[in-house]
């Protein structure tokens, strides 16, 4: 009886953080993961921090936003581990918190849209030909009701609050992403499905926010680990299928 080889997934913006939690937790659950982080030094950091203790994970430089680091890191992949079954496009920065819609620079948009929309789709395009190789994949896009239609439209939502216009438009693309997606790879078994985190006590989300890291992992794992009649295509916060 042939054994069902040993899952490897690629987290980016894994050295802090949601990220650094959710390579953790895949790592737990007996799969290969490949922290991805743009700078060197913080990526091998983080990494050998899970190595000490014990877990199967490796460090790999990618920025999102550079498509020739995104073909290289690639070129690592198909060359030392010959598959990919599982994609956390977590990576993203908030740089605009203090602006509103009629304020937003050209610039500070396309820098937002950069890493949180391009970078994913970009990234997406390149992963999936390997997990169809394997007929399996998992991409997970971390997101956030802040992009959500249906709350930035309920004046009652208290994110109506936030301001953010470049990350907030950024993760309304990512949503749609997510849809067209899993829409071209239906009946592949490649799942593609988009996760609000929740307010973590990150870098990002700030010292005030009510989660931990890791509490705030555990439904990007899930989505990242779904069984072959998983969902596709949906918006989820713990667990359950939200608004777009």
């Amino acid at each position: 009886m042939s054994s069902i080889p040993k899952r490897l997934a690629l987290v980016t913006g894994a050295n802090t953080g949601i990220g650094f939690e959710i390579s953790r937790q895949l790592a737990e659950k007996n799969i290969t993961v490949l922290m991805g982080a743009r700078d060197e030094k913080k990526g091998v950091d983080a990494t050998n921090r899970l190595i000490d203790q014990g877990l199967d994970v490796h460090s790999l430089l990618i920025d999102v936003t550079d498509p020739t680091m995104i073909q290289a890191a690639l070129g690592r992949i198909r060359d030392e581990f010959k598959r990919l079954d599982i994609l956390v496009n977590n990576a993203g920065i908030l740089i605009d918190s203090n602006t509103g819609i009629l304020e937003l620079s050209l610039s500070l948009l396309q820098n937002t849209l950069e890493t949180n929309t391009f970078g994913p789709l970009l990234l997406s395009q390149a992963c999936i030909p390997l997990m169809e190789k394997n007929h399996y994949g998992r991409i997970v896009n971390i997101s956030s009701t802040l992009g959500s239609f249906h709350d930035m439209a309920d004046q009652s939502s208290t994110d109506g609050e936030v301001l953010s216009p470049a990350y907030r438009l950024s993760k309304t693309m990512l949503n749609g992403i997510t849809v067209m997606m899993a829409s071209d790879l239906k009946g592949t078994n490649i799942l593609v499905n988009a996760a609000c985190p929740g307010w973590a006590r990150t870098r990002l989300g700030g010292n005030q926010a009510p989660l931990l890291p890791g509490e705030a992992a555990e439904t990007p794992v899930w989505l990242a680990t779904l069984p072959d009649d998983g969902p596709t295509g949906g918006f989820f916060h713990n667990q359950e299928k939200i608004h777009w």
